[in-house]
């Protein structure tokens, strides 16, 4: 009777080819940062900036990003992996209790902007040569389209579902595949959409902030804004969503891990808008 009165989300895993399957949230993946590459290079090109820097941006935001995001999701939820099974923090695999290839798998977005602000501090002042709040400003534009991507592939996967919604919801989802860590197949709230339609309309206002007006030339503002908002968005939505793992080590009296961690991105945001007043770009010719 319930698949009469909600949505079903059974879709299969990927895209046959042969006897490989490409998986949707790899898909996902290899989407958000073809795209976030292709949008950087038109950036550059705005900006009459040597493009031959753009290969090691694209490295560097690859290797935070992936890094980043994994250690995250170890030291913010699954801090056992350190002790029970090492290996698996670094490689696509689990070796107990039997060994099999998973793909990366676990991956918080707390970890991976940390990890990408640091590798990006290393960008700036030894590749680009530039004040490292001139490639923030650009690069939080494609990471919130990357976000976006990210949660669509999180939807194919059923996972981080929402929590039960309310009888008679129309946007509610069952999520047949999902894990059995999430108890019973009830209708849910499909909050990784919620939070990919968020990201999407982010990363349009950061587009239309940076192409149509001057702020890209007042250092820090886009960027502060980009904290603002991202983290925003993620901090309501986790109202929504049902604990991402069995351990909560990071909470503030009814806030969950991942919503206590969006709190100081969110003030570091704020300030940095605050400061950007006092941080000006010199204007140069664009194309």
């Amino acid at each position: 009777m319930l698949t009469l009165l909600y949505s079903v989300w059974d879709p299969s895993k990927g895209i046959e080819i042969g006897s490989f399957t490409l998986h949707y949230y790899s898909l996902m993946f290899v989407l958000a940062f073809g795209l976030g590459y292709y949008i950087m290079s038109k950036i550059f090109k705005i900006d009459n900036e040597d493009e031959k820097f753009l290969d090691p941006l694209f490295t560097w935001t690859l290797v935070g990003t992936i890094l980043g995001a994994r250690l995250g999701h170890v030291i913010f939820y699954q801090r056992e992996l350190f002790t029970e099974d090492f290996w698996s923090i670094f490689l696509p695999i689990r070796t107990k209790p039997h060994f099999e290839f998973t793909g990366f798998q676990g991956l918080a977005s707390h970890g991976a902007a940390i990890a990408l602000i640091l590798t990006t501090l290393y960008y700036s002042f030894k590749i680009i040569k530039k004040n490292p709040f001139w490639v923030y400003d650009r690069l939080g534009i494609v990471v919130a389209l990357g976000g976006a991507f990210v949660r669509i592939g999180n939807f194919f996967n059923s996972e981080i579902v929402g929590k039960p919604a309310p009888e008679n919801s129309f946007w509610a989802i069952l999520f047949p595949q999902q894990s059995s860590e999430y108890g019973a197949i009830v209708p849910r709230y499909p909050t990784q959409l919620f939070e990919a339609g968020g990201y999407f309309l982010l990363f349009i206002l950061l587009w239309v902030l940076y192409r149509y007006t001057n702020k890209k030339y007042q250092q820090g503002w886009l960027f502060g804004l980009f904290f603002i908002l991202l983290w925003a968005i993620r901090f309501f939505v986790e109202f929504l969503k049902e604990p991402q793992g069995p351990n909560e080590y990071f909470t503030l009296g009814s806030l969950n891990t991942g919503q206590t961690l969006s709190i100081p991105f969110m003030i570091a945001g704020v300030i940095i808008m605050l400061l950007s007043s006092k941080m000006k770009y010199e204007k140069r010719t664009e194309d």
